[in-house]
């Protein structure tokens, strides 16, 4: 696993959870709804010896969970996995970034997009804030230091301004 440099950055805790890119390619996949083991094996084209140690490491690091939930109808050799409260808040994550993979293609180069179920419409995720629901891509939105920053992260941030 990959150790954050400077461990009170949230966006190198980030980096060090999701660690390697395959843990987004499995949630994606778990996430759709494909949580059998051979599903996900299947759609990632991975040696089962290899996804089951990936699955362990997610497991491990609180994203992944065994889903004693689902039928067994395929048997215990096909375990299901589900994503937990902490994988689960990587889906914002994975939209946003599949949108960023296909910002730049054609529309007729995209092998996959996100579509509004009800009306099959192309979807365009934005971030927004919750409390106002104003878009946070603007130059209103800065990152500033919080209650328990560190030297180097205090160094770069400066303090949060109530209201102007």
């Amino acid at each position: 696993m990959t150790r954050a440099r400077i461990p009170d950055c949230p966006l190198a805790r980030s980096v060090e959870i999701i660690d390697r890119w395959w843990t987004l390619e499995i949630l994606h996949v778990v996430l759709c709804g494909r949580t059998r083991f051979s599903a996900i094996r299947r759609d990632l084209e991975t040696p089962a010896d290899v996804l089951a140690e990936r699955i362990a490491e997610l497991t491990e690091k609180g994203l992944l969970e065994a889903d004693d939930t689902a039928d067994d109808v395929d048997g215990p050799d096909d375990p299901a996995h589900r994503a937990t409260a902490l994988g689960r808040s990587l889906r914002p994550v994975l939209l946003v970034m599949a949108a960023f993979g296909n910002h730049r293609l054609a529309p007729e180069d995209r092998s996959v997009i996100l579509v509004d179920e009800e009306t099959g419409q192309e979807a365009d995720p934005v971030v927004v804030d919750r409390a106002t629901g104003r878009r946070i891509d603007t130059a209103g939105f800065v990152f500033a230091r919080g209650p328990k920053a560190g030297e180097q992260v205090a160094a770069r941030y400066p303090e949060a301004r109530a209201g102007r």
